[in-house]
């Protein structure tokens, strides 16, 4: 065994007793330390502490330092939990008892099961908000089973932990390279298929305005709606005042048979799901992934100088958390 190797054993041990210790302990307890580790976190440690201001600066210019130190807090409270709760899930939520953890916004639970009933393929768009991984996994114990696109972690024994966690209840997983065929295969069968919508693209991506700043998003993420004629939903996963206790929601639904000005083009598409994401990230931005780098990058140059959005032709696949 190669020191790499052993090392993310031991990465991966430390990772399954960290997990035995969380299901060992109450949520609302889990919920009490995790307010103590955001602290120590965000102002002991200072976690990526710079990257997180700056984004918050980027996104809320008329904030407070003081703000945006709370809010950059709440980030890392609503994270530790978001672990303690994957950790509980499996053991606490199950398809007789979800009605206790799940509640649907508004009109969203027959907007679910239209657009999950839809003989045309589906594809749902989510960002890091929220508890997203939950998602999935409820929409496959209610029986709607999804494909989901997911670059594989590094270590390979906690990606098989990780993934035995997705695959619980028959969300299927497909790496972000070398599954085009498989992907063409899923939309021709009418299948879902979703993914993370806020992955930086490079400068070959496609960029739009998130929060009033340039963005670089990944062109496949409206190339599959657009050349399958299946609809496109932004959908999210808010965590409600308690642990354990989610709102699952429709933010919008881009429906080529509707039609609309959003459907012109890809660059039309990837700025109206943006735009409904950051309206979402607006109204609980403490439950947002402040951690990554969004924007960084830029629009590649003509010969000529001046900036400008990268072209449509379709590029790579959007990795996943």
């Amino acid at each position: 065994m190669t020191p790499r190797r052993i090392g993310h054993w031991f990465v991966y041990l430390a990772v399954r007793i960290a997990v035995c210790v969380v299901q060992a302990l109450r949520i609302e307890t889990c919920q009490s330390l995790s307010r103590g580790v955001s602290f120590l976190a965000q102002d002991v440690l200072r976690i990526r502490a710079d990257i997180v201001d700056q984004n918050l600066r980027y996104a809320f210019p008329g904030w407070s330092a003081r703000q945006r130190r709370q809010t950059a807090r709440k980030m890392w409270e609503h994270l530790i939990l978001l672990f303690c709760e994957m950790a509980h899930v499996p053991r606490k939520l199950h398809d007789t008892n979800w009605r206790e953890h799940i509640h649907f916004s508004g009109d969203s639970r027959r907007q679910f099961v239209r657009l999950l009933l839809d003989p045309r393929p589906v594809t749902i768009v989510s960002g890091h908000f929220g508890n997203f991984e939950i998602g999935n996994y409820v929409l496959g114990m209610l029986g709607f089973p999804s494909f989901a696109i997911a670059r594989p972690l590094d270590n390979p024994y906690l990606e098989r932990f990780v993934k035995r966690f997705r695959r619980a209840t028959g969300q299927q997983i497909l790496p972000t390279h070398g599954s085009a065929q498989q992907i063409a295969s899923i939309l021709k069968d009418g299948h879902t298929l979703a993914m993370l919508g806020d992955q930086h693209a490079g400068w070959k991506g496609c960029f739009v305005d998130f929060f009033d700043r340039p963005a670089s998003c990944h062109k496949a993420i409206a190339v599959f709606p657009l050349t399958s004629n299946g609809p496109l939903a932004v959908c999210y996963v808010k965590r409600g005042d308690r642990p354990m206790q989610f709102e699952l929601g429709v933010a919008g639904v881009a429906d080529p048979r509707v039609g609309g000005d959003h459907l012109a083009g890809i660059q039309e598409l990837t700025q109206w799901y943006n735009h409904q994401l950051e309206r979402l990230i607006r109204d609980a931005p403490d439950q947002y992934w402040w951690l990554h780098r969004r924007w960084k990058g830029h629009p590649r140059r003509t010969r000529h100088g001046p900036r400008q959005p990268a072209s449509d032709k379709p590029t790579r696949r959007p990795r996943a958390a």
